[in-house]
């Protein structure tokens, strides 16, 4: 007998994720716990096993889309069995009089259920609403007739699409959604100061700046704090972000307890993270957790910048470019290797006098070698 697979819990309080890439295909013979899909969620690429044995008989939701948790993905069964028009109606796809999944579910049709009901997710029908589209007058090129966003967008714009138009998808996708809630939700205000790298390697500079920073945190625990409703929660531990530009995206592997290493252990493991994310080998549990964030981007920083908090965390510290200048010391022009450290961090929880307190203190250890 046919059965239809969930999108499961992830944990994290994840509520939803894309869709990223199917490992199977329609009549496709599968054993159970074969991978099944790649779900990507706003900190990593999961793969997901096949809970059952038996042939994909329809997939549900196509690559790109969004699906919230308990969404019916895909239909399993035995070998040319067709799944019934009331697992398909539970599944959000309009049951027909045509045979095979693939021309029933994977073609454009009328967006309705059986009960008229339009198929799009929340988030498309949220756009909708924005743009004031009548979903019921647009048809959906989705999977099962569903609108998808940029069925709404065309829609609005009148038809008349200019450009060209790529999907906002994957890690791209989970950055606009993640930068936008920060920017959204966060009262953000950013500090900036020249520090002294004269006595850093440069090749140390990235662990030193987070030693430094992890070191900081300890004396200055609303840095190291997360805004929950009404109340500020102040973490014992401090697990480093450490900002890292992919070929995807950007991407922010954890390295734990940042505070107990030494900047040698430090540099070595942003290393290995920095690798694994460029590879796209990290796990979920190495791109979860943060407290507080690091961002450098070497020679590409420019003189400083104004990074968006990384939520749910309070601040971010982002190292601008290094290079010789010549500054004033003991009175004397001298050259010495120079760059900024911008703190960003979030006003309702951290005030400014605290914030540039913690800049400073993590210069001091800085320059201190």
């Amino acid at each position: 007998m046919a059965s239809s697979f969930k999108l499961p819990d992830l944990g994290e309080g994840l509520t939803e994720g894309e869709i990223a890439r199917w490992l199977v295909a329609e009549g496709q013979e599968i054993a159970e716990d074969d991978p099944l899909v790649e779900i990507q969620t706003d900190k990593a690429t999961v793969e997901i096993p096949s809970p059952y044995a038996g042939t994909v008989l329809a997939i549900l939701v196509a690559e790109g889309e969004i699906a919230p948790v308990g969404t019916e993905l895909v239909v399993i069964g035995e070998p040319g069995e067709t799944p019934s028009d009331s697992l398909l109606q539970a599944a959000g796809a309009a049951p027909t009089q045509e045979t095979g999944p693939s021309n029933r579910l994977l073609q454009g049709s009328p967006a309705r259920t059986g009960g008229g009901r339009v198929q799009a997710t929340p988030v498309v029908r949220r756009v909708a609403q924005e743009l004031g589209v009548d979903l019921a007058a647009v048809a959906g090129s989705g999977p099962g007739g569903r609108v998808t966003e940029d069925d709404v967008r065309e829609a609005a714009s009148g038809g008349a699409a200019e450009g060209r138009r790529e999907p906002l998808r994957g890690v791209r996708r989970v950055i606009a959604e993640h930068m936008a809630r920060a920017h959204r939700e966060v009262p953000a205000v950013t500090w900036v100061e020249e520090c002294d790298f004269e006595n850093v390697a440069l090749e140390r500079l990235l662990p030193t700046v987070v030693k430094a920073c992890a070191d900081a945190l300890v004396e200055f625990p609303e840095l190291n704090a997360r805004l929950d409703g009404e109340a500020i929660v102040y973490l014992d531990r401090y697990d480093i972000g450490i900002a890292v530009q992919t070929d995807d995206g950007l991407v922010v592997p954890v390295v734990r307890a940042a505070n107990e290493k030494s900047v040698d252990e430090l540099g070595a493991e942003i290393a290995a993270l920095a690798d694994g994310a460029r590879a796209g080998s990290l796990g979920a549990h190495e791109l979860r957790g943060s407290t507080f964030t690091v961002t450098s981007a070497g020679k590409l920083a420019g003189l400083f910048q104004t990074p968006i908090v990384n939520h749910p965390e309070v601040a971010i510290l982002s190292i601008g470019r290094v290079a010789p200048r010549a500054v004033v010391r003991d009175g004397e022009l001298v050259v010495r290797r120079t760059g900024t450290l911008a703190l960003t961090f979030d006003h309702r929880v951290v005030d400014g006098a605290r914030a540039a307190a913690f800049g400073l203190a993590v210069i001091a250890r800085v320059q201190s070698g």
